[in-house]
Parts: structure tokens; C-alpha cells; sequence
């Protein structure tokens, strides 16, 4: 209505200046009416300057209105008492706009406050800055875990460790740190999770900060207590029957009198006791120096030579290696790599330790099955991360063992040393990596490698 309105008052202002017009041109064939043309004139350009200022009036207004909404100028009225009345729908549905512009901006001032309030709440701690190092947020938590009270770049945590602002600006999304801090004689193990989001046309990371020292005191203590259990079951087993030999080895020999001991005279069949005695004596000591030898080994395992190279290496290796067994156990084997030309940065050799320990477990699950069969995925995740799978259609693992099937020394065959799995997830660790498993009784396993 008020755009017709207004379309009215612009047509009537033409007409007049046309019909000014028409009178000029009819009084300037008048020679005795000089005054009255002169006079027309003066209205007739006056009538002109009157419409483009009504017009350009109209448009400052739309201007205005336009200028108020870019720069978030709420406090701005529009009303119509210069325009008439023919504006007031105009200036109401501007006033209207800017109210549902004051609104949206009051809702999403309220949004802001909330999730500041959320994010200084939680115990955990938030950062996010710039790829620059420049902080935009960061929470209480952050604070009160570093002992700062502010904090504008990334670099000012040189003061806390050296490294760590080298180590936040290098973070990526998915990457996951664990760094011990010495704040005030206290050991602080921060758990650092990443991830990136762009907005406004930077890239930013959100980086989240968990203190994690009660937690690795309780898990410590409980590897530990599971590692104590293992040896003294492997010793205790070793041990006791050695002592019991010995004793049974002494009685043979030596004959307690009142006076002494005295050696005993020894037929063949005393002999043959003792040397069996003897022997067990022997081959028992040595399977107790293999087994120490074997927990060195664990805990001596080489640091990584890291080369780039293709993934599908590792397969042909091992099929290389494990095809005739698995050719006579009747054993399919399928290897899928996407892309075919996935590369990796690891070390070749330490991982084909991993790859042939997987599969030859794998191998066991499978054996008695009526239709064995092996799969492998090598593919990347969301997070960009390589991801290999090792999925078997085997008896799968029972629901009790698995949180043991880690840890050294355990394992649920009738042959096997148990430290296969603990060492394939060492190996997992050098490689900044780790290793996961889904298993279902009676229906397979898969072992996760993420690199």
C-alpha cells in the first residue's frame, strides 16, 4: 500500500510539472506576459527540485535503514511525520525489521552467554586458538591446571615447558597427546585430544586438556598387580617343583644320623632316579632363564626406523611367509588396500612382527572352523589416519578374557608365550598408534591397527 502510495504522489508531482510546462510554453508566445513566464519558470523548477527531493529523501531513509542492519545500529527509529501518510506502512515494516533484527541479536547474544557459561563451568580444560597461535577461548579449567591468569598466544605457555607451544601448533585434528607438567613440585599427565574448525575464513583448533594422573596412578597400580600375578605364577610354577626334586635328590643321597649325614649307597635304579631328577631340575631352571629372557625381550624392543613406503608391502610379505600353512589348513586370504596406493610412515620391519603375530592368531581361530577365512582392510579414516583391519570368522574371544588379552604373558591357547598381543601393542605405541579389538563368541574378531 505504501509503495502504491507512493507510486500516486510521484505520477501527480509529473503532471504538474507537465501541465507547468504546457502553461510556459503557451505564455511564452505572449510577449505582454514576461512576468507571469518568468514566473512559471520559477515554479516549474521548483516543482523539479521538490520531486527529486522527495525521492532522494526516500531512498536516504532506505539507506539508512540499510546501514542500521550492516553495522547491528538497532537503536535507529523510522518514522514517516516529513513523508506522509503514504509512508507509514513503509516505516512500520522497517521498524519491524529492526525489531526482529534486535530479537535474533538478543537471542544470539543469550546463546553466547550460555555456552561461555557451559565452557567455564566444565572441569575440563578449553583452547582454541588460531593456526597462528593467536587464543581465542580458553576456559577456568585451563587456568586453574596451568597456574595462568591470562593468556593471548600460544606462546606464552613456553613458560610452563618449552616444547609445548611447538607441540599445540603442530596439533591436528584427531591427534592425542599425553605430557607430563611439573607445577609447583606436583606431576601433572595432561591427556591433549585435538580437532580443527574453520570459521570467519581461519582455521582454528579446539584443543582439550584432562589431568589424568589419578586415573594412570589407578591403572599403574592395577598393571602392576596383574603383572605381579603373572610372574609369580610362572616362577611359582618353575620353583616348586625344582625344590621338591631337590629335597627328593638330597633324601637319595645323604642319610641324617645322630652324629651327621652320611652318603648312601646307591644301586641302579637310585641312579636312574637322580638323573631324572636332575634332568627335571635342569630343564626346569632353563624354561625359567627362557622365560626372563623372553620379559627382557618385551621390554627391549628397538626404536623405530621410520620409512615411507607402500601398505600393501606388509601384505605380500607375510603372505609370502604364511601362504603354505595357510594353503594346507584350507585357509582364504583376501588383502584390500583403498586407495590401491595407500603409503604409510612406519617402521616395515617392527610392523611385520605385528601383521604375522595378527594373522597366525588369526589362523588359530580360524583352523577348526568348517569354512576358514582371513580378511584384511587397509584403508583412511575420517580422521585422514591409516586404519588397518584384521577380521576372522573364528570362535571369536570370550566376554571375561578380553581385558587380559593384552597383558604380557596371558593367553588362551594350550602353546603360546602370551606376550604376542602385548607386544603387537607396544610396537602400536612406538608408532604414536594403537591397536583395537570387536570380537563376538562364535562368530569372529576383528584387531584394529590405527596409525
Amino acid at each position: 500500500m505504501a509503495f502504491r502510495n507512493f507510486r500516486l504522489q510521484v505520477i501527480l508531482r509529473v503532471l504538474l510539472i507537465a501541465l507547468t510546462i504546457f502553461l510556459l510554453l503557451f505564455v511564452y508566445h505572449k510577449t505582454t506576459h514576461i512576468l507571469s513566464f518568468i514566473l512559471l519558470v520559477v515554479v516549474a523548477l521548483a516543482q523539479v527540485y521538490f520531486l527529486i527531493r522527495y525521492v532522494e529523501q526516500t531512498n536516504r531513509r532506505l539507506a539508512n535503514f540499510l546501514q542500521s542492519i550492516r553495522y547491528a545500529d538497532f537503536s535507529s527509529s523510522f518514522t514517516g511525520h516529513r513523508l506522509g501518510k503514504s509512508f507509514e506502512g513503509l516505516n512500520r515494516a522497517f521498524s519491524e525489521v529492526i525489531n526482529d533484527f534486535k530479537k535474533y541479536r538478543a537471542e544470539k547474544e543469550e546463546h553466547y552467554n550460555y555456552l561461555q557459561t557451559v565452557v567455564q563451568h566444565i572441569n575440563i580444560g578449553i583452547l582454541v586458538y588460531t593456526r597462528a597461535g593467536k587464543v581465542d577461548v580458553f576456559n577456568n579449567a585451563v587456568k586453574k591446571m596451568l597456574r595462568i591468569k591470562r593468556l593471548r598466544h600460544v606462546q606464552d605457555l613456553h613458560v610452563i615447558k618449552k616444547d609445548i607451544p611447538e607441540m599445540l601448533l603442530n596439533l591436528r585434528s584427531g591427534d592425542k597427546l599425553l605430557v607430563k607438567l611439573f607445577m609447583e613440585d606436583e606431576l601433572l599427565q595432561l591427556a591433549i585430544a585435538a580437532t580443527e574448525f574453520r570459521m570467519r575464513g581461519e582455521e582454528y583448533v579446539l584443543v582439550s586438556l584432562q589431568n589424568i594422573s589419578s586415573e594412570l596412578d589407578e591403572k599403574e597400580i592395577e598393571s602392576w598387580q596383574k603383572l605381579i600375578r603373572v610372574l609369580t605364577h610362572e616362577i611359582t610354577n618353575s620353583i616348586t617343583p625344582i625344590s621338591s626334586l631337590a629335597s627328593t635328590v638330597r633324601e637319595m643321597l645323604l642319610t641324617d644320623l645322630e652324629g651327621g649325614r652320611e652318603a648312601r649307597e646307591l644301586d641302579t635304579e637310585d641312579m636312574e632316579n637322580i638323573d631324572g631328577a636332575i634332568s627335571t631340575i635342569q630343564n626346569r631352571s632353563q624354561g625359567l632363564l627362557n622365560f626372563v629372557e623372553v620379559y627382557r625381550n618385551l621390554t627391549r624392543i628397538p626404536k623405530p626406523n621410520f620409512r615411507y613406503f607402500p601398505v600393501s608391502d606388509l601384505f605380500e610379505r607375510s603372505r609370502q611367509l604364511l601362504k603354505p600353512k595357510m594353503d594346507e589348513l584350507g585357509i582364504r586370504y583376501n588383502i584390500r588396500v583403498f586407495p590401491p596406493e595407500l603409503m604409510i610412515t612406519a617402521d616395515p620391519d617392527l610392523l611385520d612382527q605385528v601383521v604375522i603375530n595378527l594373522l597366525l592368531n588369526a589362523m588359530d581361530a580360524v583352523k577348526n572352523q568348517p569354512d576358514p577365512e582371513i580378511s584384511i582392510l587397509a584403508t583412511l579414516n575420517d580422521h585422514n589416519r591409516v586404519v588397518i583391519d584384521f577380521e576372522d570368522n573364528g570362535y571369536g574371544i570370550k566376554p571375561d578374557i578380553m581385558d587380559k588379552i593384552f597383558m604380557p604373558f596371558f593367553t588362551s591357547k594350550k602353546h603360546g608365550s602370551g606376550i604376542g598381543l602385548s607386544l603387537s601393542r607396544q610396537i602400536m605405541h612406538l608408532h604414536k598408534g594403537s591397536v583395537k579389538v570387536k570380537s563376538k563368541p562364535e562368530e569372529g574378531t576383528t584387531f584394529r591397527l590405527i596409525f
